[in-house]
């Protein structure tokens, strides 16, 4: 009898154990479909590495690195085929929680390349730094500097950013909304409602001074290790449809 509660009570304990990953590997696949022209395809890689492990706990999955403070390295890579033009875009960047304070910092840097027959390559160099504080628990504030470099121009713009994961009612929530105060002024805002932990929908807007798009998006998680999204970006000139698998591990 003693045997079989000690066994039992094992077998509880294992199964409120906080799993835990280190890091996360997810491909994407992009339509885009105008208005004019014909329909273009791409895809994405994107691979996140965190210094340490990241405890799930109770937190929605998606957002347990960020509740966590998970100090990461992170890269991607996309490519799009376009009517005329193919766009590769490369980009690396780094997140660090300062240890031991509610300090944050982050930088990226990347590059897009465009090929279009009978014409030179023309490659744009971008990159952002930004320093950031966490108030409290679950909202990061975070301002800095973004810019771009080519043979045509550079320019470099102050940025301001902000997400807040918190709890509304019985339902976890992120908010979060950034602005690039530039001559032609970004802005971009979303927020996701977590049904439960392991699934959300959420509303996006961006306006990037020239053209503006309203995104319905959704993700869900069918174990601790596996998920998988999708999106819908309505713009001006046509609709992106979006779908994206991720292993964390």
């Amino acid at each position: 009898m003693l045997k079989q509660l000690a066994l039992a009570t094992a077998l509880i304990a294992s199964l409120g154990t906080a799993h835990a990953y280190q890091a996360e590997i997810g491909g994407t696949i992009a339509v885009v479909d105008p208005d004019n022209g014909d329909t273009s395809t791409g895809f994405a890689i994107d691979g996140t590495y965190y210094f340490n492990p990241v405890q799930v706990k109770n937190y929605p999955l998606n957002e347990a690195a960020f509740l966590n403070r998970a100090s990461n390295i992170n890269a991607a890579i996309t490519y799009m085929d376009f009517d005329v033009v193919e766009s590769t875009t490369f980009g690396v960047g780094v997140e660090y929680f300062v240890p031991n304070t509610d300090f944050y910092v982050s930088g990226s840097i990347g590059q897009i390349t465009l090929e279009a027959d009978g014409a030179e390559d023309f490659d744009t160099t971008v990159y952002a730094a930004e320093l950031g504080y966490l108030p409290v628990p679950g909202l990061l504030i975070a301002a800095g500097l973004a810019g771009f470099d080519n043979d045509v121009g550079d320019d470099v713009d102050p940025t301001l950013r902000a997400k807040y994961v918190t709890q509304v009612g019985a339902y976890d929530m992120n908010f979060e909304g950034g602005v690039i105060f530039a001559n032609d002024e970004a802005v971009n805002l979303g927020t996701d409602l977590y049904l439960d932990k392991t699934f959300s929908v959420g509303l996006g807007y961006t306006d990037d001074g020239l053209d503006d798009a309203f995104q319905i998006r959704a993700k869900k998680f069918f174990n601790q290790q596996v998920s998988l999204e999708g999106s819908i970006n309505f713009e001006d000139a046509g609709n992106v449809f979006g779908v994206r698998a991720a292993y964390r591990f």
